[in-house]
């Protein structure tokens, strides 16, 4: 069963900041644009920036793609975090 959790953003970049690993399982929704990948490198800089770069596992798209998620923290509507065959549904209050 999947565990939901309702997060503000800054929460929500919080909880990846602490609890996401490289090699782990993300699907970030925003604006209208869906990334789900496998998680290669986390770059936290305090305040400024947290950038993630994850290889794409999409049928048409597989490119490496790095997201700086404190610039698109307002557009991005839920994260869902997979780990050992557990999911956490982040949803993000606006």
């Amino acid at each position: 069963m999947e565990k939901e959790l309702n997060l503000k953003s800054d929460e929500a970049l919080d909880y990846i900041k602490n609890n996401v690993e490289n090699y782990d399982t993300l699907e970030i929704s925003f604006n209208r644009i869906f990334v789900p990948g496998e998680v290669l490198d986390i770059d936290a800089d305090e305040e400024e920036s947290l950038k993630l770069l994850i290889q794409m596992n999409g049928e048409l798209v597989n490119d490496t793609v790095q997201i700086d998620l404190v610039r698109i923290k307002d557009d991005i509507l839920e994260i869902r975090h997979i780990k050992d065959d557990k999911s956490i549904l982040i949803v993000v209050d606006a």
